[in-house]
């Protein structure tokens, strides 16, 4: 029987951390053994927030790469291609955007989310509030069965659902509803709290060498009631605990909670044990990802080949579309 299809992608707009790598990467590295999956470079995406600067997308996009490969994702397993070297996701977005309503896309929530986020650049241009179309495109041009999602981010594919439905019962069937494979992403925040994102400069990275991580550790911000050394803490509040919980053993977390608890432990106590127990977690990635970057060209050439298999996928698919419009 022939394995479902999953389709997912990333936008190039800077380096990779923690975040991205327990919110998808984590994810997509265990959906290859059983999927067939594409996964893109959003270098088009990421022109909605780096169109001031664009010549940075290159070197982001090989960034990106170098981490999918150091974080376990397999070129034999998954296709991995550039979004920009595959002109049908251009012209499909095109197709599409004439059919979608405005007030569908006005209505998005990641619309206002991510204007709120991001206050250094303005994010009122169409392509930003058409986003949604270009994204609908990826998934389409690929007959995906599922894009892997979180929970909370499960009602922006429906979206991309409506827009194919609208455009199969203006035409003809030719897309697959794409359905959200949904995955258990950790709640992980910054070094001060807040999200981890790029644009709030809070992020751990997963280029970070040893040094660059455990002094961002040593600056995250703990329980905030907590202002002295011999104030009982609550590790439910603390920044620190949701690290603990991926990269310390159980029996760890376990002492952690009832020392912090107790005061038996400062917090300079616990960022010391979790920078240990986050680098040996992380120590295995750091090493490969070392390692890939003395072979950049080979880098290149799989980005190279999956574009060219991805490529064959797209044309076909968005000739049917095409034909369904008797537009060939």
């Amino acid at each position: 029987m022939k394995a479902k299809r999953i389709l997912s992608g990333m936008q190039p707009s800077g380096k990779l951390h923690l975040g991205n790598y327990f919110g998808a990467l984590k994810n997509w590295v265990s959906l290859q053994d059983e999927y067939e999956c594409f996964y893109f470079i959003a270098d088009w995406h990421a022109l909605s927030s780096l169109y001031e600067g664009p010549g940075r997308i290159k070197d982001f996009s090989f960034e990106v790469a170098i981490d999918w490969l150091s974080a376990g994702l397999d070129p034999e397993k998954c296709t991995m291609f550039l979004q920009s070297e595959i002109p049908e996701h251009a012209e499909l977005h095109l197709i599409l955007s004439m059919i979608v309503p405005v007030p569908w896309l006005e209505r998005n929530p990641t619309y206002k989310e991510k204007q709120d986020e991001v206050k250094n650049v303005e994010m009122n241009s169409y392509g930003f509030l058409g986003y949604p179309v270009l994204q609908t495109a990826d998934i389409v041009l690929y007959k995906a069965d599922f894009v892997p999602v979180g929970i909370d981010q499960a009602p922006h594919l429906e979206l991309s659902r409506e827009i194919v439905r609208r455009f199969n019962k203006l035409y003809k069937k030719v897309f697959i509803e794409p359905g959200a494979k949904i995955s258990d992403v950790p709640k992980l925040n910054g070094v001060d709290g807040r999200k981890m994102s790029k644009s709030y400069n809070n992020a751990i990275f997963l280029s970070d060498n040893e040094k660059e991580v455990s002094k961002k550790v040593q600056s995250m911000l703990t329980d905030p009631a907590r202002a002295r050394r011999d104030d009982p803490g609550n590790p439910d509040v603390c920044n620190l605990y949701p690290f603990h919980k991926i990269y310390s053993p159980k029996a760890l977390q376990d002492e952690i909670a009832v020392d912090c608890r107790t005061a038996k432990i400062g917090c300079g106590d616990c960022k010391k044990m979790l920078s240990q127990t986050m680098l040996e977690g992380m120590r295995p990635m750091m090493e490969k990802r070392q390692d890939i970057l003395t072979r950049p060209d080979e880098v290149k050439e799989i980005l190279r080949e999956g574009t060219l298999k991805a490529q064959a996928v797209a044309k076909s698919t968005l000739e049917l579309a095409k034909q369904a419009m008797k537009l060939k």
